[in-house]
């Protein structure tokens, strides 16, 4: 099978300068959550002449596409999210957004144009391939919701052993990769407070019920919450995005609404952290002649990787591009990602892609009006996806013949 990978190997290198005219043209052309038509219909062209089976959805614009060779073999799957962000582009590049207001700002064009790349390259060598390939092309992932469950909801699991992913990373060199065993990324839940109060003249305060006071007391509570009430081994964020109250420079303001963001990579903390607040929220409110709603919702939960699948991805990293550029990230991050809705149901990782190259202003963070990948970091990832997916239908096909044997 060795020889399969070079052949593959030497394809990606054939296709490679397709594969960046592809991701610049995406990048050209964003779409916000939920409005990927261009992207799903660009996809959709491309997979179909390499001879994938297409599978749609009349509810979104994702999709999934099956490369089946054998239908009691094993199906490798490998997704990737599509949508953009609300971001007006400020790169000056050639490529640029031609969209006002919007623009790949995370990376997603690249992941596309990977996924769509490690596709064409194994639909190549479909008669060598030693199981089944499944390509997931997700909507969504920047929205609230996030667009993987809808995917599961689907089938986009159905009949799948393991599943890979990756994510355009500015903190890494181009040319090398990060990898995390265990828990790599935090869960994401959201939240609302609203507090009523009673309005009255700016200069007749004790008429009135101050909303403003009330909600700065809230403010300061909360964020006590993870300085003292949670063991600082276990990294808890609670932040505040948005206020919104008041009417007048001269009114006791009688209403404040205020959201915000709530990550853990501990699930028993996760689920104490929304009666922690509360608690803080009613007793304030109460002790203030104020009244409150609190909505909180439970978003993607911590992102966990899967040994075995990571040791897949780190044999064939080394491999390709050197131990050396084979990063262990160590610690998680507070950021959240929907991939870890599809590790829940079945083994799969996630791995962090370098895309830093200095001299071609591709250093810059992750939602940002200047984010920009380096194009030459598509090669290695369509080079480790696809060796990954093809090294775990390998792996699978030799466990089986042992059992068999025995």
């Amino acid at each position: 099978m060795k020889n399969l990978k070079e052949k593959l190997f030497l394809t990606i290198d054939e296709i490679n300068e397709r594969i960046i005219t592809i991701r610049r043209d995406l990048h050209a052309h964003p779409e916000l959550s939920g409005q990927e038509e261009h992207t799903k219909y660009l996809v959709k062209g491309i997979l179909e002449v390499s001879g994938y089976q297409i599978k749609e959805s009349n509810k979104h614009f994702g999709l999934i596409a099956d490369l089946m060779v054998d239908e009691n073999a094993k199906t490798v799957a490998i997704r990737a999210d599509m949508d953009a962000l609300p971001i007006q582009e400020q790169t000056g590049k050639p490529y640029a957004s031609r969209e006002k207001g919007i623009m790949h700002a995370c990376g997603h064009d690249s992941h596309t144009a990977i996924a769509l790349g490690t596709a064409i390259a194994i639909a190549a060598h479909k008669e060598e391939l030693p199981g089944n390939l499944r390509f997931i092309f997700q909507p969504s992932e920047e929205s609230k919701e996030g667009g993987s469950v809808e995917m599961i909801e689907e089938g986009a699991l159905e009949g799948v052993s393991a599943i890979f992913g990756l994510h355009a990373y500015p903190y890494l060199n181009s040319g090398e990769i990060g990898y995390k065993y265990g828990v790599m990324m935090a869960s994401a839940d959201v939240f609302s407070i609203e507090i009523f109060g009673k309005s009255a003249h700016g200069a007749r305060p004790h008429e009135g019920v101050d909303a403003i006071l009330v909600t700065s007391m809230i403010v300061n509570s909360l964020n006590h919450i993870v300085s003292r009430m949670i063991d600082p081994l276990h990294p808890a964020v609670i932040s505040l995005g948005t206020i919104e109250g008041g009417k007048a420079s001269n009114i006791i303001c009688d209403h404040v609404l205020l959201k915000g963001t709530v990550r853990t990579i501990n699930e028993e903390i996760r689920n104490n952290i929304p009666q922690m607040m509360e608690a803080s929220i009613e007793g304030i409110s109460k002790s203030m002649g104020a009244k409150y709603k609190f909505d909180y919702e439970f978003g993607q939960p911590e992102l966990i990787n899967h040994e075995k699948i990571v040791n897949i991805i780190v044999d064939e990293a080394e491999k390709i591009i050197g131990k050396e550029k084979c990063i262990d990230l160590i610690d998680p991050v507070m950021g959240g990602e929907d991939f870890s809705e599809y590790l829940k149901l079945v083994p799969g990782a996630f791995f962090r892609l370098g895309t830093c190259d200095e001299e071609k202003k591709t250093c810059v963070p992750q939602h940002n009006s200047r984010f920009d990948v380096d194009d030459d970091a598509l090669q290695v990832g369509m080079k480790i996806m696809g060796a990954s997916a093809l090294q775990f239908l390998i792996q699978s096909n030799s466990l089986h013949k042992k059992e068999h044997d025995a």
